[in-house]
């Protein structure tokens, strides 16, 4: 039985005081008994953050990465630098793609970082309109999935988080339908069978998220193959996102909790950098 997980993207978003405001009213209200809940708020905020939620159920994620773990990457954060903070890091999420050129091999490349580090990537895939429209979304979506988990083993994606989120559901009110993104989830979860095997597969936490709040949880929460909400809009507000959390832990069954693989020695994961002379 897999853990329910709800993700709060908060994205770009408040000031570093309000979003400590929310995160103690995330902590007041968000009483979660099977849920794993994880919040990705910006780099400003992860470390007030973490100190908020120390001692609590709620973890704390990071919107992306990047795959160096030190050098001439201005405006970067490593996942070395993030070790410790976050246990969670978003990678691969469309406006990523599509405001800065991600290419699914990038994406791969921050997965495969994160997992070495001890950090859990949810790695993001979708389509967009006119792919939907040409009914090219399971072409689409696994083409993403299989190139986006190149780097990763059988063992890092068990323990991995993949987030289905239609483009066109993002931020725009409009939701796909519960029974549709059950079916692309499970369409993901057979590709991962064919790759990885069954053992993987039936580990592999796929969850879904595009326009998710407090009035359409339930239909969703109804569905067998999807498990978990990435919330982006919703999860500014405290009282929403509570009652989305809540939702989905009254559904849920069991109480399980995820483990990890621990990070490799430095040693070995570190990579040289030719410094070249300006």
């Amino acid at each position: 039985m897999r853990q329910k997980i709800v993700i709060a993207n908060i994205k770009m978003n408040l000031s570093v005081p309000e979003n400590s405001v929310l995160f103690e009213k995330y902590k007041k209200e968000i009483a979660s008994e099977r849920t794993e809940v994880v919040v990705c708020p910006s780099y400003l905020d992860i470390y007030s953050a973490e100190g908020i939620f120390k001692g609590t159920k709620i973890k704390v994620g990071s919107q992306d990465i990047f795959y160096e773990e030190e050098g001439r990457y201005t405006g970067e954060i490593s996942p070395d630098q993030l070790k410790g903070f976050a246990e969670y890091s978003i990678v691969g999420h469309s406006e990523r793609r599509s405001n800065f050129g991600e290419t699914d091999k990038i994406v791969a490349k921050k997965a495969a970082a994160a997992a070495r580090h001890g950090i859990v990537p949810i790695i993001c895939v979708g389509e967009n309109l006119h792919e939907k429209m040409d009914g090219l979304t399971k072409l689409v979506v696994t083409g993403q999935t299989e190139a986006s988990l190149s780097e990763l083993t059988a063992k890092e994606v068990a323990e991995s988080v993949i987030a289905y989120e239609p483009i066109w559901a993002i931020g725009t009110g409009h939701t796909c339908d519960p029974g549709t993104a059950n079916e692309v989830v499970r369409n993901i979860r057979n590709l991962i069978k064919v790759l990885f095997g069954e053992k993987t597969a039936e580990k592999v936490h796929i969850i879904y998220g595009g326009s998710i709040d407090e009035k359409n949880i339930k239909g969703f929460a109804k569905e067998k193959e999807i498990d978990g909400y990435l919330v982006g809009t919703a999860s500014l507000n405290h009282t929403a996102f509570a009652k989305i959390v809540d939702t989905v832990d009254k559904g849920s069954v069991g109480k399980i909790t995820r483990k990890v693989s621990k990070p490799k020695s430095k040693t070995k994961t570190k990579k040289k950098t030719t410094k070249k002379k300006k």
